[in-house]
């Protein structure tokens, strides 16, 4: 088998010896006998057998049939038990709670019109530019105003594709878009790998949803598990009634945390399933990358298992050495094959080098999502302002480790879900201190070194936890304080995809400057972000606490006009229009080891970023060279 076994098994509608039908085949080394079953015979066992291989392959061709027939594969065990399975590489499912397999082609049939922007990724540095990642339930941003329960594919590439430009963010990402037969997992325990759900359409629809992002300028990312997968009988759980794609014994292969199996990745078949399923959303689908869901279980043997329910590695370690290897061989073959790419990993223990090269001892990964950053920062902000001195090593512990991993800062569904409240409501205050706290939350996340990721709903401040059972609460922009955190995070985008010094050395410690970390008794931090050229900075100043700071000195590494170009605290936000009346010119004094510095009103619970402007040193007219010659 190879990284493209999805050309080889499932089902393809093809034509042999001058007659129409699909070819299907399915990998069942244990199994005695294989059938088709179908509409078109009855879903009978017995009616079409699929002849078998030495390496454990069953195949077949089944004529008169062709795209749109539903099928599964009819298994008999050792035991003599019939099993009906859906197909393992299946390019379209039905609709749950129905389980069949649909005959799909999809492999080549789609006309693409992102060429332009698929020859721009080949030639992307994404690091050095502006990222920022707007994460989506499809299911549950937007429901339509008739009576079906979801918007399709093709619609909701049409709004969210308007939606996410007019805030700034240059990518979806998708929650798991493979099919899944519970609503309630969020699409996180798949049963069809290579099938997007049917519940927003076809496989053509998705194609031309990523396509149409893509003409209009704006990545995708898609969820990916690789990690676990589910018991439903119609999936790949003992699937020719053996461990084939798990492990035999529960304490490698089965997960107590989500009552799921785990991949067996010492299994060459069971690798090469999931390194061309990785390959298959690249390829057929051109989406642009895959935040692995769940690393940090993936690489640890004792990943929720107390000592005795878990099996050593061969050096008598915790590391799955297995899942390393395979997670190494899919980023090495991801980033050859598709240059511009982002594989993302969701991993949040202190597993080193994960967002390094796989030649310098890494995992591969672009880039990690840093849930450190994250759990502190939500600690903090939810935090009184008056206790926030107190704990000001909440916020700037981070700087002893920002630039180990190129990071990713999320806000993601898992902060808004299971009885922990909105991001707005974790904001400590009356309502106009929620408010200012949140953009606070939300200046630090876009302002900090890292690519920010936010979830729907963040951006208007929707007040409920979210509800993939329901559309976001759209209503609350027609309030002013939610279209203030609205207009706000559309600045911070924009802000930070004009300004070099905000994304160009995100992930270098050279563009990163403290000015003060060290002011607890005002709570006021201040920093110098770079760009890679020297004129390239700019100053950003957070005051965490109600009280404005008046006649407050920074010193900075520039000499000229410092202008304000955000203010969290501007009416347009929903603030009072504390500030500096655009701009402050630097004095010489010396602050903060700098020769020169500014003196700054900062505004209650608000966050300034500020650029400098050199001053210019008059140069002489041609009229008065003349003169002096």
């Amino acid at each position: 088998m190879s990284c493209t076994t999805y050309r080889h098994l499932g089902a393809h509608a093809t034509i042999q010896d001058g007659r129409a039908g699909v070819y299907f085949a399915v990998w069942a080394p244990q199994a005695t006998e294989v059938c088709v079953i179908g509409n078109f015979n009855g879903w009978r066992h017995g009616e079409f057998y699929l002849s078998s291989s030495p390496n454990g392959v069953w195949y077949g061709f089944v004529p008169g049939i062709g795209s749109g027939e539903h099928y599964k594969y009819s298994l008999r065990t050792t035991s003599g038990k019939i099993l009906e399975k859906a197909d393992p590489y299946a390019f379209f499912s039905e609709p749950p709670p129905k389980t069949a397999s649909i005959v799909c082609s999809v492999l080549d049939n789609y006309d693409w019109k992102d060429q332009s922007w698929m020859q721009r990724r080949t030639q992307t540095n994404w690091y050095q530019k502006p990222i920022s990642i707007y994460e989506v339930h499809l299911g549950s941003w937007r429901r339509p105003w008739d009576n079906r329960k979801y918007c399709s594919y093709r619609e909701l590439a049409v709004q969210l594709v308007a939606h996410a430009k007019d805030l700034g963010f240059t990518h979806l990402q998708l929650m798991p878009v493979s099919e899944y037969p519970f609503d309630g997992s969020w699409g996180y325990q798949p049963t069809a790998y290579f099938a997007p759900t049917s519940r927003y359409g076809s496989p053509q629809d998705f194609q031309f949803f990523v396509d149409y992002c893509h003409q209009n300028d704006i990545g995708v990312l898609i969820d990916w598990v690789p990690g676990h997968f589910p018991t439903d009988p119609h999936g790949l759980g003992r699937f020719d009634g053996s461990a084939l794609y798990e492990h035999e014994d529960s304490r490698k292969g089965f997960h107590p945390d989500w009552n799921t199996y785990i991949f067996n990745y010492g299994r060459d078949e069971v690798r090469n399933f999931l390194l061309s399923n990785a390959r298959f959303w690249c390829d057929v689908y051109h989406v642009d990358g895959l935040r692995v869901d769940a690393v940090a279980s993936m690489l640890h043997l004792d990943y929720s298992r107390p000592a005795g329910q878990w099996i050593p590695n061969i050096h008598g370690g915790r590391e799955n050495l297995e899942a390393v290897q395979f997670l190494k061989d899919m980023n090495v073959s991801l980033h050859a094959e598709f240059p511009g790419i982002l594989t993302i990993a969701e991993e949040s223990t202190s597993w080193p080098l994960v967002s390094r090269p796989v030649y310098d001892g890494g995992l591969g990964f672009s880039m990690k999502w840093d849930m450190g950053w994250m759990n502190d920062s939500l600690k903090y902000f939810a935090r009184e302002p008056i206790y926030r001195s107190h704990h000001q090593n909440e916020f700037t512990f981070r700087s002893m480790y920002a630039f180990t991993e190129s990071f990713v800062l999320p806000l993601s569904h898992d902060e808004v879900v299971h009885l922990k409240g909105s991001l707005i409501k974790k904001m400590p205050g009356d309502p106009w201190q929620k408010f200012a706290n949140l953009r606070l939350l939300f200046g630090s996340q876009f302002l900090s070194p890292g690519k920010p990721l936010l979830f729907m709903g963040g951006e208007f401040a929707q007040w409920s936890e979210w509800n993939h059972d329901t559309q976001l609460e759209w209503p609350l922009l027609e309030k002013p304080e939610h279209a203030g955190i609205f207009n706000f995070v559309r600045d911070l985008n924009r802000v930070s995809r004009e300004q070099p010094a905000l994304h160009e050395l995100d992930h270098d410690p050279q563009g990163f400057q403290w000015i003060n970390a060290d002011d607890s008794q005002n709570c006021v931090l201040s920093w110098i972000r770079k760009g890679k050229s020297p004129s390239e900075q700019v100053a950003v100043v957070f005051n965490m606490t109600p009280v404005p700071r008046e006649n407050y000195r920074i010193g900075v590494p520039l000499p000229g006009l410092w202008q304000e170009i955000l203010n969290s605290d501007a009416r347009w936000y929903g603030g009072t229009d504390v500030g500096n009346g655009g701009g402050v010119e630097t004095e010489a004094i010396p602050c903060h080891g700098q020769a020169q510095s500014i003196s700054l009103t900062i505004p209650p619970l608000g966050v300034l970023v500020l650029k400098v402007k050199p001053k210019t040193v008059a140069q002489p007219q041609p009229g008065n060279l003349r003169a002096a010659r």
